[in-house]
């Protein structure tokens, strides 16, 4: 059996539908961060021919959900902040890679940076995490 943030990992992907329809691929997970691949695809664009705002948002935001909940307890998104920085255009891989820059008992701040295939950065994302204290796996106690 995996660590635990790569048991819960596991068990958040198998059913983030919208995460598998995006093409997120995930290349690294520890405690805290998380590094997620995918593809601009023709219909991820806007009348601009750039990747829509809304995928960059969605990717970032996936991110955070994947960090945010490495450490075993089930964590929502209560906030976040979004720059676009440079456009995404179709066939660019993108990168997402977020850390962890503060955590508490009930809240945990992130910050997400997206990368194009040149390392270049695209879009700067900040997410706020309410820490429910319900744990992803239960133990024979609960």
């Amino acid at each position: 059996m995996g660590t635990e943030e790569h048991i819960v990992r596991d068990l958040m992907y198998g059913n983030d539908a919208f995460s598998q329809w995006l093409g997120i691929e995930i290349l690294s997970v520890e405690p805290g961060s998380v590094k997620l691949k995918m593809r601009i695809t023709e219909k991820m664009t806007n009348g601009f021919k750039i990747a829509h705002g809304g995928i960059a948002f969605s990717l970032a935001d996936s991110a955070l959900a994947f960090a945010a909940n490495t450490h075993g307890i089930q964590a929502l998104t209560i906030e976040t902040t979004t720059s676009f920085i440079k456009p995404l255009h179709e066939g660019t891989t993108v990168i997402a890679s977020a850390r962890e820059i503060q955590l508490s008992g009930k809240f945990g701040r992130y910050l997400i940076e997206i990368f194009n295939q040149e390392g270049q950065l695209s879009a700067v994302f900040y997410g706020t995490v309410f820490r429910t204290g319900k744990p992803w796996i239960k133990s024979k106690d609960q």
